[in-house]
């Protein structure tokens, strides 16, 4: 036998052996039972079932899933008596945690007026399909108010109202087939949250003006500072451009040159005589 033939030997022989050993220590590891450690949890209070935004919470609204412990929320319940009859200010999904900053009052009730922050009015437009940005403003979104008001001789649009929250759009029946479908909310009236100040605004606006809404980023939070438009600088023309009428005319006439130095008087020229014939006639004839 010679050196190569033993080396192949010895190399088999090795492989076989680790091959065994792997294949014992694998089936030893598979039947070490396995060892299940249950982390520390606590009970909190959940949404059995979407909730739409001013419903008064009972017990058929929530209930008690385990929490690990670890991982604490703010704000929520361990008790389903402490949130049963109070107002939501915000919609709640699924198995979503129910926290304090979602709820009313217990005196506040429920409704829309538990959603109206302290010195913030709740303030309804009346809204079309197109003015309502084609049924896209929806609760929660951000929009410009903008009011065109029509005048004789010229008319201007303008913002009045800038970043504005939406409240409500439409009925609750409204709102739950469109979030359920992700579809546009078909809505005629927009109900927008806003200071006392913007709500006088829009209140005339409306009543001088139509009222249109400009649906906005809701990560923009910079006001929009415009001056308007109007009729003449849409189409490309300034007043001051118009031609002048006859009455402000101006005409200019030529200069009258004036020569100076002293005036001589005038002195009227004397009459004279004039010799004339006519035929054979002789006559005389005073000219000036």
């Amino acid at each position: 036998m010679n050196r190569n033939t033993r080396m192949l030997i010895v190399v088999g022989i090795a492989v076989v052996t680790a091959a065994l050993a792997s294949l014992g220590v694998y089936q030893a590891i598979r039947h070490i039972p396995a060892v299940k450690v249950e982390a520390p949890s606590v009970y909190i209070v959940v949404a059995t079932k979407p909730v739409e935004m001013g419903v008064l919470l009972t017990k058929e609204h929530m209930k008690l899933v385990p929490w690990p412990e670890r991982s604490p929320i703010a704000g929520s319940f361990a008790q389903i008596e402490k949130v049963v009859d109070r107002g939501l200010t915000a919609s709640l999904l699924e198995n979503e945690p129910i926290t304090e900053s979602k709820l009313a009052s217990l005196q506040a009730g429920a409704g829309l007026p538990p959603v109206i922050r302290p010195g913030m009015r709740a303030m309804s437009v009346k809204v079309n399909e197109v003015i309502g940005v084609a049924g896209f403003v929806v609760p929660g979104a951000r929009v410009d108010v903008l009011v065109t008001i029509r005048q004789q001789n010229d008319s201007m649009s303008r913002v009045v109202v800038s970043n504005v929250q939406v409240l409500t759009a439409g009925t609750r029946y409204d709102q739950g087939e469109a979030q359920k479908d992700a579809k546009p909310i078909p809505t005629s009236v927009v109900t927008l949250m806003v200071p006392p100040a913007d709500a006088e605004r829009i209140a005339l606006a409306a009543s001088e003006g139509q009222i249109m809404l400009a649906l906005r980023n809701p990560l923009d939070g910079a006001a929009t500072t415009t001056s308007g438009i109007r009729t003449a600088g849409l189409l490309g023309t300034a007043p001051s451009a118009v031609a002048p009428t006859p009455a402000t005319r101006v005409v200019r006439r030529p200069a009258v040159v004036i020569a100076t130095g002293p005036v001589e008087p005038f002195v009227p020229s004397r009459p004279r005589t004039v010799e004339t014939y006519k035929a054979t006639k002789r006559g005389s004839e005073v000219v000036q």
